[in-house]
Order: C-alpha cells, then structure tokens, then sequence
C-alpha cells in the first residue's frame, strides 16, 4: 500500500525523488497522469492497465466519455526511476499541477499523488472542516464488516 506524506522538492529540469517505499511498490512500472483535483496520479501499470480497459470500453458517442479519455490518457506518461530515484515530470503535467519548487507526495493506498505544497495545504484546511467531513463521507460505506 502507498501510505503517508513526503514534502520533496522539484529541481530545474522538474524532476522530484519519489520515496523509497514508494518505489518498491513500482516494480512492474507505473503511469503518470493528470488528477482530478489539480494534482498528479502515479498509478501502478497493472491498475492503469485495468483503468484503460474500463475507459476504453465506454461509447465514443458519450462525451463525457471522450473527455476522460482525453483527460486521463492525452497527458499521461510511463515513468522510470533514475539513479536517484527521481522521475521527470513532463512539463505539461507541471503546469496542469501548478508544480514549481515544493511538492507534496501523497500516498492513496493503491497509488499516490503529487501536489503543488501549497494546494495540498488547502487540502489539509479540507481534513479540519466538520462539514465536509460529515456531509462528505457519510454517503459513503466505509463499514469494516
């Protein structure tokens, strides 16, 4: 599982270190691709592969079908680790992620994300708030049963 919080910083060419454990969990290759909320997703490649699947299996004539197709697949990318376990961020994906010097790698369970530091603090204001806490969650069945 990918679990936990790492504030990295990205360097000039816009390369950041990914954590050693998070690594370890990526030995059969992962994809980098646009979030849904102003962030990156590194997805292992068996759940990409799966993703595809069930993307590429929604009708073209749906559009918002086609946007996500479009939105997931157009920016992604297969990552590789240098020497210093860090990956290239294409530029694209940095600007879509509003990613300069500071970001927080943020574990997902199934994969992780990559934050600008300062959206990800508005994530966190997100943890605090009752309301959304209560409202938010309550639809969903979080059961350990």
């Amino acid at each position: 599982m990918f679990l936990g919080r790492y504030d990295h910083t990205i360097d000039e060419k816009g390369r950041v270190t990914i954590p050693s454990r998070f690594r370890e969990l990526l030995e059969n290759g992962a994809y980098l691709t646009r979030g849904f909320d102003k962030n990156l997703m590194v997805i292992p490649a068996p759940a990409f592969d799966q993703m595809f699947l069930r993307i590429t299996a929604l009708s073209i004539t749906d559009p918002a079908a086609r946007l996500l197709r479009r939105m997931v697949f157009t920016p992604a990318a297969r990552i590789e680790f240098d020497r210093a376990g860090r990956i290239l961020i294409p530029p694209a994906l940095r600007q879509t992620a509003h990613l300069q010097e500071n970001a927080v790698i943020a574990g997902t369970g199934d994969g992780f994300e990559i934050w600008a530091a300062e959206l990800w603090e508005e994530q966190e204001e997100l943890f605090e708030d009752p309301k959304v806490l209560e409202e938010g969650f309550s639809k969903l069945d979080l059961s350990l049963r």
